[in-house]
């Protein structure tokens, strides 16, 4: 794939789309604007040359007329070309939005570790607006200053080519400067838009987390916090206006300059008599200002593209972005039952020279089995569970579900087959229908309710205010956490999948009702596959079998009676858990078996 700012300009463009016609049809009105815009100087030398001049009227009234005429066509082009341009420029960024969002989508875990959240909502609003405003300042400004500039010129030099030369002087001073400018100017606007993306956290973090900054009077801390980040924002901007600043007093300069020199040398031509009229320098006067309001135009365009490259670099690393999970060719579209099997897996996510958070799993549980699985914070519980849906890949080995490697499943048909409900579960705005249907969007009314009963939620939805039509608010913030879980346990539900995984779920609900919870899922769900994860002896004590874990590794795999002989770790906790009454996984308690390190992420 093509690198640097050209090959992203490449793939940007080809968002544009179904708006083709747009962007086409703009520089086209544009270029007809600037002709006859352009063409009016030369009839403002007829007038004063063989109409003022020998006192012809007629001729003065003929040409005015046409003027008018031709200035009425210029507007009107050039409205048009404002209108294509605009509807071009809109429909890009639509698209381009719609394609990125689309891409983080589809990446994998690992493809979003890669980017931070703040950084992503960046590249979709802040960037995608920058270069928005770019594409069309090229179509409008990149295609009337060089035809004005071309058109100008050949006009000029049809008049005067000694002094037209004077326009060349200058031309050659302004590029020479506004390349030097553009690259110093360059290095500050890639580093703002960085700084956005540390304001997005900073609001981002603030915003769901205003309940503990009012709880813990962190206002102030969190103000601080805020000024600091918008303080670099400031200071790289002004410090990248300052240089592009410049370019408009030279412009002034050289535009100003150019003009007392054709004027100088103007006058003495005429005055001697060497081939130039009054009507002609008036003329070259116009032409003047319109080679080099065009540069002007050129350099203001420079600015706003020197700014949109840094954004269009960062839009480009999203789009190109190799996802590393995708469907295979000729993929198994079918789970054939809820059997599981680890093959000497070992996970670094890192990749394969990375430190391993995982390592020499081998196990293998059977269609319909009770799993749970027990380990300290960091033993990489949650890790483990993740390669079964493929969340992320097993760097070592193989995972098997339904006797198939999942590498070989096509994604979608995997997924849909092992449900996943985790501790820190989202809801969604929209109502409880509408977030249970994620689960199943066809799922019927009475389907819902029954799912809800199995999860044990159905009396709390019952008495909502308009039950199961009552609306949730984004992320759940009016529901409590163990409602949340329950819903989400009742949405894992409605798939019907092969494999439910449980990632310590139940942790916000009491353990009368998590017993509820099991039992129903024992009675009604029997062959499916259900892995448990938990801190509690209690949540895992009726499971067939138990894993317990430690440092990434699987110590123990048997019924919870065995263990209760044979494994120290899940001894310590059991007992630990029944001295205390508390529901929590006590790593002082495991003296024999070695401290819980940190290898899991979050």
């Amino acid at each position: 794939m093509k690198k640097g700012i050209l090959g992203a300009l490449g793939r940007l463009g080809g968002q544009v789309g179904p708006y083709k016609k747009n962007a086409l049809l703009s520089p086209m009105f544009t270029t007809l604007c600037v002709i006859l815009e352009i063409y009016i100087p030369y009839l403002t030398a007829s007038i004063i040359d063989d109409g003022i001049a020998v006192g012809d009227m007629a001729h003065v009234v003929r040409t005015g007329v046409l003027m008018m005429v031709m200035a009425a066509l210029a507007a009107f082009f050039g409205v048009q070309a404002g209108t294509h341009s605009s509807r071009a420029s809109t429909g890009f960024a639509c698209n381009l939005r719609e394609t990125m969002f689309g891409r983080i989508q589809a990446y994998s875990f690992s493809n979003i570790d890669k980017f931070s959240t703040a950084g992503l909502v960046t590249r979709l609003t802040t960037d995608v607006t920058n270069v928005q405003n770019a594409f069309q300042m090229v179509m409008m400004l990149c295609t009337r200053a060089p035809m004005t500039l071309i058109v100008a010129l050949v006009m000029a030099f049809s008049i005067s080519a000694r002094l037209s030369m004077i326009f060349l002087g200058v031309m050659v001073v302004l590029i020479v400067l506004l390349a030097v400018l553009i690259p110093m100017a360059m290095k500050y606007f890639k580093q703002m838009f960085k700084k956005y993306d540390v304001i997005n956290a900073v609001i981002k973090e603030n915003i769901g987390s205003i309940r503990v900054v009012k709880s813990f009077v962190r206002e102030a801390h969190e103000n601080e916090k805020f000024e600091r980040a918008a303080g670099d924002v400031y200071d790289n901007s002004v410090a990248a206006e300052k240089i592009m600043s410049l370019h408009n007093p030279i412009m002034m300069t050289c535009v100003r300059t150019c003009t007392l020199l054709i004027s100088w040398f103007g006058a003495q031509m005429i005055v001697r008599g060497t081939g130039l009229t009054t009507g002609e320098l008036t003329s070259l006067l116009s032409y003047v200002m319109s080679v080099l309001f065009s540069l002007m135009m050129l350099s203001m365009a420079f600015v706003m593209i020197t700014q949109s490259a840094a954004a269009v670099e960062r839009i480009d690393e999203v789009l190109c972005e190799e996802i590393d999970i995708v469907s295979p060719e000729n993929a198994v579209k079918t789970v054939r039952d809820g059997s599981i099997e680890f093959d000497n897996v070992a996970f670094s996510y890192q990749g394969k020279g990375g430190k391993r958070v995982l390592q020499d799993v081998t196990l293998k549980i059977h269609s319909g089995e009770t799993v749970g699985i027990l380990g300290g914070t960091g033993s990489a519980k949650s890790t483990l569970v993740s390669l079964i849906s493929r969340l992320y890949d097993a760097t070592e080995g193989s995972v098997k579900v339904g006797g198939e490697d999942v590498r070989r499943y096509d994604i979608e048909a995997l997924r849909s087959e092992v449900a996943v409900v985790l501790q820190k579960n989202v809801l969604f705005s929209g109502t409880v229908l509408e977030n249970l249907r994620w689960g199943n969007e066809d799922a019927t009314e009475e389907q819902c309710r029954e799912a809800c009963r199995l999860a044990c939620a159905d009396d709390f939805v019952s008495a909502m205010p308009e039950g199961y039509n009552t609306r949730i608010e984004r992320g759940g913030t009016n529901v409590s956490g163990g409602q949340k879980q329950r819903l989400c346990i009742a949405r894992a539900l409605l798939s019907s999948p092969k494999v439910l995984i449980l990632d310590d779920s139940t942790s916000a609900v009491d353990t009368a009702t998590d017993a509820k919870i099991r039992a129903a899922m024992r009675t009604y769900i029997p062959e499916t596959t259900k892995i448990i994860i938990a801190q509690r002896i209690a949540s895992i004590e009726d499971a067939d079998r138990v894993i317990v874990m430690d440092e990434g590794r699987v110590v123990a795999f048997d019924t919870p009676a065995q263990l209760m002989e044979t494994c120290p770790i899940y001894q310590e906790v059991a007992l630990s858990q029944a001295g205390s009454g508390s529901g929590d996984f006590d790593e002082d308690a495991k003296k024999d078996a070695g401290s819980v390190k940190g290898g899991e992420r979050a």
